[in-house]
């Protein structure tokens, strides 16, 4: 049995690693004082909803806990993934997990004020937010 178990987890493991290359893994923990978010995979296209409809879901909640967010296996982020992760961010002052020299720069780019280039708040003027 512990033979054939072992081929099965591996089997799973190398499909979640094709997979998370296209994908968005969120898993989220809740204690008595804190939540934690990890993102495994892509914050970018339709997953982007998904963040964003588990974030809502959770906001009420975070006035009496902290929030992590762990990125050290997010792989990729287009710019709609950035700005909820902003928003997030922005309401929590959430502790960002990173590993490597990517999930550094993402944080980055999470902490960084959204800069507004034509004063109405739409990015580049032309109605159209410019990709990050």
């Amino acid at each position: 049995m512990g033979a054939a178990n072992f081929g099965a987890r591996r089997a799973l493991a190398m499909a979640w690693h094709r997979t998370s290359q296209l994908t968005l893994r969120i898993s989220v923990e809740h204690n008595a004082e804190t939540t934690g978010i990890t993102l495994e995979g892509r914050v970018a296209g339709p997953w982007v909803d998904e963040l964003s409809r588990a974030w809502a879901e959770m906001k009420p909640t975070l006035p009496t806990r902290k929030l992590s967010i762990d990125l050290r296996n997010a792989t990729y982020a287009d710019a709609a993934g950035i700005r909820i992760l902003h928003e997030i961010y922005s309401y929590t002052a959430a502790e960002i997990i990173t590993s490597t020299p990517w999930t550094q720069y993402l944080a980055g780019e999470i902490k960084r004020k959204p800069a507004i280039r034509n004063g109405n708040g739409n990015g580049n003027g032309n109605g159209n937010q410019e990709e990050l």
